[in-house]
């Protein structure tokens, strides 16, 4: 870091270009490239595409949603997409390349994120009006999302996957209960899903910190509160999409029994067909594996 300097360091990217790292000089203003992330495969970024839309909440609140698509294979009409959403902590969902998404994309499916509130993306007030008694906003903008992108014509329920993990996967467990008719499948990783039950237990490490996010349910109104949307206490007798729920064994942040007893009050009330699957990775704990390799796999 120099003070004297007539260069401007600076990086890019978004869901078509990989990350870049630029100078620019400011007195001539030009531009050189310094590096960019390598794609393998001879990957070629003009032949995809992105877009930010707005959709309307259930209170006329307008929630953004990204999306990227490879440009020959969208047709018009509705396509195989992949939602996916977190929404809490006030942690935002920046744009981000990531080549892992790029076999989705050319086999015809979209990827796209629900900025929901709860998450930080549009600052703190966006982050307070998903949290403790507004939570239920966070599920009700992700629906809202997944309807204006079906209306839209971007996709179909019968060819919806959503996808989310920790609280995310809370997320996941919450709008399969309100609206299980939207969605073809759900991918719920290491799933945040018995909040009653976890948030009424002291001794547990997280427990009395995340009253502030959630509520305490020691409390009559944030029992109430919880009780409303807690995706293990709402299963019910109906009709779900297929899922995928994963869990982690040494998970100290959500223990591997909360997806546990999910699947199993899923596999008892369900009543389709849909298979539930039940997932546990035995060497890892609440984030990635270990190490490059194990990550990548």
């Amino acid at each position: 870091e120099e003070f004297d300097t007539d260069l401007f360091r600076f990086v890019y990217q978004s869901y078509v270009t990989p990350r870049t790292t630029y100078d620019y000089e400011v007195a001539k203003r030009a531009r050189t490239l310094l590096k960019q992330q390598p794609v393998l495969g001879g990957y070629d970024p003009a032949q995809y595409d992105s877009a930010m839309l707005m959709a309307p909440a259930k209170d006329g609140t307008k929630v953004p949603v990204s999306l990227v698509w490879k440009k020959s294979l969208r047709a018009g009409g509705p396509q195989p997409m992949l939602l996916y959403g977190y929404g809490a902590y006030g942690y935002p969902m920046d744009v981000h390349f990531r080549s892992s998404r790029l076999s989705l994309l050319d086999r015809g499916m979209v990827f796209a994120i629900a900025h929901v509130r709860g998450g930080g993306d549009r600052g703190r007030l966006w982050y307070d009006e998903g949290k403790l008694g507004k939570k239920m906003n966070t599920f009700t903008d992700f629906i809202a999302a997944a309807e204006f992108l079906v209306a839209g014509g971007w996709t179909a329920p019968d060819r919806l996957v959503i996808q989310g993990g920790s609280a995310g996967g809370l997320l996941m467990g919450a709008v399969a209960n309100l609206r299980p008719d939207l969605f073809r499948a759900v991918v719920s990783q290491v799933p945040f899903v018995d909040v009653l039950n976890s948030m009424l237990d002291p001794t547990l490490p997280l427990t009395t910190q995340e009253y502030i996010e959630w509520g305490n349910p020691n409390t009559a109104k944030g029992y109430k509160d919880i009780r409303a949307w807690s995706p293990y206490d709402n299963v019910g007798r109906k009709a779900y999409p297929a899922m995928l729920v994963e869990a982690s064994l040494n998970d100290s942040q959500v223990p591997y029994w909360e997806a546990a007893k999910y699947v199993a009050k899923l596999r008892e009330l369900k009543t389709d067909s849909n298979a539930v699957l039940l997932k546990t990775i035995l060497d890892v704990g609440h984030g990635v594996a270990s190490g490059r390799y194990d990550a990548l796999k």
